[in-house]
């Protein structure tokens, strides 16, 4: 008996949220989002919120989150910028930056003279022939190729946009190198996400509306995935990975409702 209770799915410790197209799109929140989050704080979780997003730097996320009514800290939002950072200083590497300047400080203190290096995450600005070829012949010379992400597409307001993945690939592509991808759906994202919540994988849930990124990602490294029919979500999305998400739900609240109700 006890054995087979060892089997079994430990307790739930910690939610993981992404933030653009799960709490909100753009200025718009998903409707009901905050006095979910509230709803959710209630219960005995810790919670983080993971994001890809590359397209401001952790600081402006924060204010365009806590101007849309929600209430979060700082120190509970992991960026797929600041692992890029972590990497960056790692590898003691030179970036050429293909990001957007709104997310310039989140690389402070980065030297990016003479670079050895490429970065790239979401940077429609920099997405023109001489930028993309000045990168491809860094990596012909031997510079790594790091991927802050890459996704496919996004959700704006007037629909979905190219992510930086497709970039990502024409460069790999052209150059047979391989990227170093730092975000989700890596399971060194996930984790890192987790370090100091004392928590293990088994005992986490994500909720996003990346089916292969946020959901997939996470049952790669052993949490539950719940996903979201609302941001970049589109039919049939569920039967994209195997295994299937865990759960999936109409938006935020409703998948809110269902970890209060059933894993707690």
């Amino acid at each position: 008996m006890p054995a087979r209770r060892m089997a079994a799915r430990r307790a739930l410790k910690t939610v993981l949220v992404d933030l653009s197209g799960t709490l909100h799109v753009e200025d718009s929140a998903v409707p009901g989002a905050q006095e979910a989050l509230k709803r959710l704080r209630s219960a005995p979780v810790t919670i983080r919120f993971v994001t890809n997003t590359t397209k401001e730097c952790k600081r402006d996320l924060l204010e365009r989150l806590t101007k849309l009514g929600f209430d979060i800290a700082e120190n509970e939002i992991f960026t797929s910028l600041t692992a890029a950072r972590n990497l960056l200083e790692q590898k003691q590497v030179r970036p050429l930056l293909l990001v957007d300047d709104k997310a310039l400080p989140d690389f402070t203190g980065i030297a990016t003279d003479d670079p050895n290096a490429v970065v790239v995450g979401l940077a429609p600005e920099h997405f023109h022939y001489e930028m993309m070829n000045r990168a491809f012949r860094l990596i012909l010379d031997g510079a790594p190729l790091i991927a802050i992400h890459k996704a496919r597409y996004f959700k704006k307001k007037d629909g979905l946009a190219l992510g930086p993945g497709p970039f990502v690939a024409g460069l790999e592509y052209a150059t047979d190198a391989k990227a170093t991808v730092v975000g989700k759906p890596e399971k060194t994202f996930f984790l890192e996400a987790l370090r100091g919540t004392g928590c293990a994988p088994e005992e986490a849930v994500m909720i996003g509306d990346d089916c292969r990124d946020d959901v997939g990602g996470a049952q790669n490294t052993g949490m539950r995935g719940i996903l979201v029919r609302t941001g970049k979500y589109r039919p049939a999305d569920e039967d994209k990975i195997n295994p299937a998400p865990y759960l999936t739900c109409e938006n935020f609240p409703e998948a809110v409702e269902h970890i209060l109700e059933r894993l707690l």
